[in-house]
């Protein structure tokens, strides 16, 4: 082995061990910027405290992200990669339009439930929530609505396609299930049966 080999191999593994620590200290940082937004809320969630729970200082924070945009895009994506999420493109498959708002919003309402403490403070706080993400947030939304609504035979009407696009929404299923105390399969029922109420008007 030559002298330059034995000199390249350990600058080599040093430099994948300094590439594996910088991974790890992200990671720590959106973990521990994921955790504060899911018990206090992104508004109380300061740089300061994320840079205490991670064990790093600020500065080390903003090395790896910038501004507070960046952060909370990491944050909220490696949130939603471990939550099991709505599936619209699925909800297609039902050309029913009853069967098809019924497996869409029993999708959603397992989602809300499934993500609800984190959801409840974060809609809760969207003031504080970067433009970007509220913006796709609100982009899925139309698209959930649009898949529903979209089963009917000449598209829902004005007033059919609100009541979808109020049935789709997690303050919806806050109320239904949080505050009346009804199971989600019993709130897909109510939301469905106000759907067709709307629809036999129309």
């Amino acid at each position: 082995m030559s002298d330059q080999q034995c000199s390249t191999r350990p600058r080599g593994y040093e430099m994948h061990k300094r590439a594996e620590d910088v991974g790890r200290t992200r990671q720590c940082i959106i973990e521990a910027a994921v955790h504060l937004h899911g018990t206090a809320g992104p508004a109380s969630t300061s740089i300061a405290a994320i840079a205490e729970r991670a064990g790093v200082t600020r500065l080390t924070v903003y090395r790896h992200f910038p501004d507070e945009n960046a952060l909370f895009e990491a944050c909220s994506g490696h949130w939603l990669s471990r939550q099991k999420l709505p599936q619209p493109d699925k909800w297609s498959a039902f050309e029913s339009p009853i069967e098809r708002l019924m497996a869409g919003l029993a999708d959603l309402y397992r989602f809300y439930r499934a993500g609800e403490q984190m959801l409840t403070l974060v809609i809760r706080d969207q003031h504080a929530v970067p433009k970007p993400v509220r913006e796709a947030r609100e982009e899925m939304r139309r698209k959930y609505v649009k898949v529903l609504a979209g089963a009917w035979p000449e598209a829902a009407a004005p007033a059919q396609r609100a009541v979808i696009g109020h049935a789709t929404v997690f303050s919806t299923w806050r109320s239904l299930c949080r505050e009346q105390g009804l199971t989600d399969d019993e709130a897909v029922e109510v939301m469905v049966t106000l759907v067709e109420a709307v629809d036999a008007k129309a």
